[in-house]
């Protein structure tokens, strides 16, 4: 329940955010301000790429080693499929940025 509520929080607050920038008219936000905002949306969207990367990765690894306690004669198998699914989370974050870096 407190996921649910903490899920609905964070998407009201991004329709709060969203609605004013789709509302306006005339000429692009890019052509209109200095590119500062352009920056900071694509920082704020770097950081969160980053902060979801390093929470994937975390949980990955903990949950590895975990397993390799537990079960220590599997723990090569365990190993590679960590490395494995550790290196996709670091492709995906690698685009993540590119994204939010070149989108204007």
């Amino acid at each position: 329940m407190y996921k649910l509520s903490k899920i609905l929080a964070i998407c009201f607050l991004l329709m709060i955010v969203a609605s004013p920038a789709l509302a306006q008219e005339g000429k692009s936000v890019a052509t209109t301000n200095s590119g500062f905002s352009i920056f900071l949306g694509g920082a704020f969207g770097a950081g969160l790429v980053i902060m979801g990367a390093g929470a994937g990765i975390g949980r990955i690894g903990s949950s590895a080693v975990e397993s390799m306690a537990r079960q220590p004669e599997v723990a090569g198998n365990i190993q590679t499929a960590m490395i494995i699914s550790a290196a996709l989370i670091e492709g995906a974050t690698f685009f993540g940025l590119i994204v939010c870096m070149t989108a204007p």
